[in-house]
């Protein structure tokens, strides 16, 4: 769990290896341990809660977009889990053109301005909610085009999803229970994923 001794020994190993893989380290050391190992070592560092997780997400969006017939920058993007797969799966998703993210963590809202915020949440609360949304999550969906949840289970209704806009895509990536059940919202979303191989 310390910092400092992951880096030294991920260091230490890392003449036999080819890549190194980050598995399992939690927001926020898991920025700095990702970014110093990748300005310190001569082979590729990569983060399986970040990346991992963050090119699923686009190429699942990607399709879902052209099923959707909607466009990334048009798009509002509602994320349950500011966390390390959230930060990385809102980052990719900017670069890929979507303008108008507002994540959520246990607090509520990430907004700029808003206190006791890491520095990862911090660079969010920066990058992100153009709008300075404040509200709850109930309230960010209402009309929203797409919710990524990577939270923890049962953690959304139904009808806050029947509120979202037309031909909605959901992503309720919590395991091994969803944000919400697929079969819960049948009918509300055109899109419906989870990150749970028997659905």
């Amino acid at each position: 769990k310390d910092t400092e001794e992951i880096i030294r020994i991920v260091k230490a190993i890392s003449p036999g290896f080819g890549g190194i893989l980050l598995e399992d380290i939690s927001a926020p050391r898991c920025f700095e341990i990702e970014d110093r190992l990748r300005a310190e070592l001569p082979i590729p560092v990569f983060h399986d809660d970040q990346h991992g997780t963050a090119v699923v997400l686009l190429a699942a969006l990607m399709n879902s977009l052209k099923i959707v017939k909607k466009r990334p920058e048009d798009l509002k993007v509602v994320v349950l889990g500011v966390g390390a797969s959230g930060v990385a799966c809102s980052k990719i998703m900017m670069n890929f053109g979507v303008k108008n993210v507002i994540g959520f963590d246990r607090e509520g809202a990430v907004y700029e301005g808003r206190a006791n915020l890491n520095v990862a949440k911090q660079w969010f609360a920066e990058h992100t909610n153009p709008e300075g949304f404040t509200g709850t999550v109930d309230q960010a969906m209402q009309g929203a085009d797409v919710f990524l949840g990577l939270s923890g289970p049962r953690l959304v209704k139904p009808e806050w999803v029947q509120a979202m806009g037309k031909d909605a895509i959901v992503f309720a990536l919590a395991n091994p229970e969803p944000e919400i059940l697929p079969e819960l919202i049948q009918g509300a979303a055109r899109v419906i994923g989870t990150g749970r191989s028997d659905y």
